[in-house]
């Protein structure tokens, strides 16, 4: 396996809101607030170059932003590949961040609604070693169709396809089975508890790592302050414990997860300690606000 991965995704400009209060309705809250880069694609990315992967990275956005982006994700260490969209804006989303660390969003897709098959061409698989996607990337009809052929062009090279199952309210919108069945041939799924549960109907890991093992090889369940799960076909699941940490913001903490692992697997280092590693990357990413390694 190469050490280059490509990322599809999604770009979103974060504007992040930790009330200093309770919101007081109809008057002001005095409020921490910063507009960050993020979008779970662009953040899995910049993580991945961050711990020394050959990242590259595929997603749409407004045209009036397409310089600035493409310089941020340079001076990250990401190559990126951005459609310039003339019609849609970048995404934004507003991030609440409650005062556990937990987060709600408010999300405007813009630009990254319209990735096509003409913004995924099989020349950005020259010389990947991986494939992984967003799970955002597959909730809309026109993206969704991009992907999937990219991934059947991926599979037809012998590339192995990740996916993040990305987020529970659009997931459970189309439907577990839907989503299930648009990613078969999928060799890892990075689910989180909640993704797990709605994917399986079931609350418990080992019966949600069980079943998804009927459909994906390898499945690496994050399970936030309960610690991670690895489990495949042929070995004793790996179950390790959360690092503890005093959390100001859990956004991006999958996604640094993901980096982490797939990082120390290209490193060539055992699935016990990959999954460390995955821990660990998702510690660093909750200590501090922002989605993105700074």
């Amino acid at each position: 396996m190469t050490a280059r991965v490509l990322v599809v995704g999604d770009v979103i400009t974060d504007i992040l809101v930790r009330p200093d209060a309770p919101i007081a309705r109809g008057t002001d809250t005095p409020a921490t607030i910063r507009q960050m880069p993020g979008g779970s694609g662009a953040n899995q990315a910049v993580w991945l170059a961050a711990l020394g992967v050959d990242a590259h990275f595929a997603a749409r956005v407004g045209s009036a932003d397409a310089a600035r982006l493409d310089s941020h994700f340079e001076g990250q260490g990401v190559t990126a590949h951005l459609a310039p969209d003339e019609a849609h804006p970048t995404g934004t989303l507003i991030c609440m961040v409650d005062p556990d660390g937990e987060r709600s969003f408010l999300t405007d897709r813009g630009a990254n609604a319209y990735l096509s098959e003409d913004d995924l061409p099989s020349s950005l698989l020259e010389g990947a070693g991986r494939l992984h996607i967003s799970g955002y990337a597959l909730f809309e009809p026109t993206p969704r169709a991009a992907v999937r052929s990219l991934i059947a062009a991926a599979r037809a090279k012998g590339i192995p396809v990740s996916v993040d199952p990305a987020s529970i309210g659009p997931l459970s919108a189309v439907g577990p089975d839907a989503f299930l069945d648009w990613i078969a041939g999928t060799e890892t799924l990075f689910p989180n508890a909640d993704e797990a549960a709605l994917l399986t109907g079931s609350p418990d890991p080992h019966v949600q790592v069980t079943a998804l093992l009927t459909r994906f090889p390898r499945i690496v369940l994050k399970r936030g302050r309960q610690g991670a799960i690895l489990a495949t076909r042929d070995a004793a699941p790996v179950v390790l414990p959360a690092e503890t940490v005093e959390v100001i913001d859990t956004t991006g903490a999958g996604d640094a997860f993901l980096a982490g692992f797939l990082a120390a697997e290209l490193r060539g280092e055992a699935p016990a300690a990959a999954l460390a590693a995955a821990i660990s990357a998702g510690a660093r990413a909750v200590v501090r606000l922002g989605a993105q390694p700074g």
